[in-house]
């Protein structure tokens, strides 16, 4: 014990000399003459010197020796630093990190390696930064983090640091990526009013199908069912249920790592039904015009979405007005009693408010005239949120920006007025395809074009465009001045070439049609727009096989070479909420053309209308109808080569591509007609085993429809009726639709085709 207590004052009594020895030791302030750095190889000297607390001159302390090792550390670029005194002079001695040459990934198939690079930058390593053994730490959770996202709970991450010349080195991270997790079990605890496999089915997220392979729905993802549970909790509070709400979620995974099961605990509460509205607060005199856009009504179901709905039409019917900062709040009133609630508008319209100017940003190509033309808010004018809303859309409708957002800022010492400011992101607008397209109507084509939508940042466009297939061929050169007129007239110049064959095999005779012509379009509102144009247009009868007698008829009598100045006029209104994939809205067209001079003299006229219906989330109703009519003009007859046709996609599906109405006596060949009648219905639906992906759909159908001869009328009991489904889908390399069809109504001269698809692809 005595000697135990002997060495641990030996011990105490060493660290007091040792400090003191310490203290001996310290520098003595001195003034810098020079600062020298040694150890340098990639990091510039003056990074060093701009990072120093101190400059030559400067009166050099241990105060000052600390805070300058503490700040070259901080910049993260080395191992060790060290200083020392020569005199007068300071000495840094460095040691670099070494740099990363190179980062690579072996064993990755679920990710691209340029997303995993990406995802390792946004953690500070890749390619010619430091390297940090505690960056290469966060890399592998990164890693891990992003196979997480895709359901892969067993992905392993191991990463091996090669040393290279100059102090460099090679990062290889490999990865096992394993299987991945899949849903197995979806339980929704305390539903009551509905089963449980009606609230599972408005889920994305299931327990898998057959074609799991292709939507991963039974992966699982944070954000998917966050998603998901939104839904849920629309679907009760649009539903009278207006205390719903999930008390919890509890996602279990195997210690295999490869199942998971999602369990959502509920509590639906009483449903109420709402009783009544009141508007409370100040609506600028204009109540009953506020009660218009009141879409609750008493005695139905309380609904948040109408609600949310409401107040929204509410805040913007203020903005019309310029109170740009108007509250609108909803309070409920709820009878637990009787299951009734009262609903309470309240609002206040704050103040009015002008635009002082609006601000245009991040166009660094396109012009800024080009924007503001499209704008519908002027400045010095009382802000007016509708006019704003369709600036915005006009402006995002030109497809020259990913983004277009427009922020209202308030101009600081003055109350009444606002800045709109407009914030772009440019996108390319030039685009160079080359594709192919398969049809069992024309076969095989390929397609080429060049085509740039905001030429020079000046809003016109410049195109051309090449198709080839097997009884089509064309090429279109275009060009496009959207604001040829300050007030929005679009004009356009085209000129074309086209061939059409009625077979691939080109000993057959031939149509050739060559032609330019010039529009205008007259923007009337914001949805409706009035084209009309005039063009010069040339067709020749290329003599051939099989040439229809029509057609030999109509060329001895008039030659075969007609030449025309069709004079075009058209109106289109579209309100459909996607071009692509409508689901709501409706499209209305009307088009005429004439040419009344040169030999094809003739008249003719189409009529297009569609309309959406979305019956729910997932069932869409579609109906189609297309209508034409062609009529003389002068003592000729119509000309052979303005008829229309029918039969196949977009027409009366089942039949052969172009087989409908009057055919040659002698060739079978059909000779279309100057009369046509379309009509198709569609009910679209999610594809089994795809869930709610829209790209992805089966859909059922009825077409009736056919064509008539000059001297024939429109007839319902000669028209050809069918019925089938179908698949259509956006695929990645590009849209496809497939129908199988039986037909209901034919006769036996009919030629019938009982599958019929067409898709585009690019290579």
């Amino acid at each position: 014990m005595k000697f135990s207590f002997f060495l641990a004052r030996g011990f105490i009594a060493f660290f007091a000399l040792s400090m003191l020895a310490c203290v001996s030791w310290a520098v003595t302030p001195f003034q810098l003459k020079d600062i020298r750095v040694e150890g340098l190889q990639r990091v510039e000297a003056g990074t060093i010197f701009a990072s120093l607390p101190m400059r030559v001159g400067d009166t050099y302390n241990d105060d000052l020796g600390t805070a300058s090792i503490r700040a070259l550390f901080a910049l993260g670029l080395f191992k060790d630093v060290r200083l020392e005194v020569a005199g007068d002079v300071l000495v840094v001695i460095i040691e670099e990190r070494p740099t990363i040459a190179d980062v690579e990934f072996v064993g990755a198939k679920e990710f691209d390696k340029d997303v995993l690079k990406k995802a390792l930058r946004e953690v500070g390593l890749s390619d010619g930064r430091p390297f940090d053994k505690g960056l290469v730490d966060r890399a592998e959770q990164e890693l891990k983090r992003q196979y997480i996202s895709r359901s892969l709970y067993g992905a392993e991450v191991e990463t091996t640091v090669t040393p290279i010349e100059r102090n460099r080195v090679n990062l290889v991270f490999t990865m096992i990526e394993g299987e991945p997790a899949r849903i197995t079990d979806i339980r929704i605890i305390g539903a009551k009013a509905f089963s449980e496999s009606t609230l599972r089915n408005l889920f994305d997220l299931d327990t898998g199908g057959w074609l799991s392979w292709y939507t991963k729905s039974d992966r699982y993802a944070r954000a998917k069912l966050n998603a998901d549970i939104e839904s849920l909790r629309s679907y009760y509070l649009t539903r009278g249920y207006l205390e719903f709400r999930v008390d919890s979620i509890q996602v279990a995974i195997s210690p295999s790592k490869k199942e998971i099961g999602i369990t959502i605990n509920i509590a639906e509460g009483d449903r109420f039904v709402v009783s009544g509205v009141r508007l409370e607060g100040n609506y600028l005199g204009k109540e009953d015009e506020f009660k218009s856009l009141v879409t609750v009504q008493p005695g139905e179901a309380y609904n948040a979405n109408l609600v949310t709905q409401t107040t929204k039409s509410f805040t913007d019917y203020f903005g019309n007005f310029g109170y740009a900062f108007a509250r609108v709040e909803a309070r409920p009133e709820i009878d637990r009693v009787n299951g009734r609630v009262n609903l309470v508008l309240q609002a206040d319209p704050l103040r009015r408010v002008s635009v002082r100017q609006v601000v245009v940003g991040g166009n660094s190509r396109t012009r800024d005239e080009v924007i503001r033309r499209e704008f519908r808010q002027f400045e010095a004018s009382w802000y007016d949120a509708a006019r704003i809303k369709l600036s915005r859309d006009r402006v995002d409708r030109l497809g020259y920006f990913k983004e277009v957002n427009i922020e209202t800022r308030e101009v600081p010492g003055t109350p009444d007025q606002v800045d709109l400011v407009l914030s772009v992101l440019e996108k390319p607008t030039g685009s160079l395809s080359l594709g192919a397209n398969l049809s069992s109507g024309d076969g095989f084509g390929v397609s080429f074009g060049i085509k740039q939508d905001n030429a020079f940042g000046s809003g016109n466009s410049l195109g051309i465009q090449v198709n080839t297939s097997r009884i089509n061929r064309t090429i279109v050169l275009s060009t496009t001045d959207p604001y040829f007129t300050a007030d929005g007239v679009s004009r356009t110049f085209d000129l074309y070439y086209r061939t059409s064959s009625p077979y691939q095999d080109q000993s057959y005779y031939q149509l050739i049609t060559s032609g330019g012509s010039m529009r205008f379009g007259v923007p009337f509102t914001e949805v409706d727009t009035v084209y009309f144009g005039l063009g010069l247009e040339r067709i020749e009868i290329v003599p051939g096989t099989n040439l229809p007698n029509a057609y030999m008829t109509y060329a001895n009598q008039f030659g075969y070479v007609s030449s025309g100045v069709p004079m075009t006029v058209g109106w289109a209104r579209d309100r459909r909420d996607s071009a692509l994939a409508p689901t709501s809205g409706i499209f209305q067209r009307v088009t005429g053309e004439m040419s009344a001079s040169g030999e094809a003299q003739y008249f003719r006229s189409t009529y297009q209308f569609q309309q959406y219906y979305p019956f729910t989330k997932q069932f869409t109703g579609a109906l189609n109808m297309d209508i034409g009519v062609g009529t003389t003009v002068g003592d000729r007859p119509f000309p052979l080569f303005k008829n229309f046709y029918g039969g196949g996609l977009g027409s009366v599906r089942g039949f052969e591509q172009a087989s409908l109405g009057p055919r040659d006596a002698a060739t079978g060949i059909s000779l279309g007609g100057t009369k046509k009648f379309n009509l198709n219905t569609e009910l679209l639906m999610p594809f089994p085993g795809a869930g709610n992906d829209r790209t992805l759909r089966l859909y059922t159908f009825v077409d009736i429809g056919n064509v008539y001869g000059a001297d024939e009328s429109i007839n319902f009991a000669d028209m050809r009726v069918s019925t089938g489904i179908g698949i259509s889908w956006i695929s990645p390399v590009g849209p496809l639709r497939l129908a199988l069809t039986k037909p209901l109504r034919s006769f036996d001269s009919d030629r019938i085709q009982t599958m019929q698809f067409q898709i585009g692809t690019s290579f």
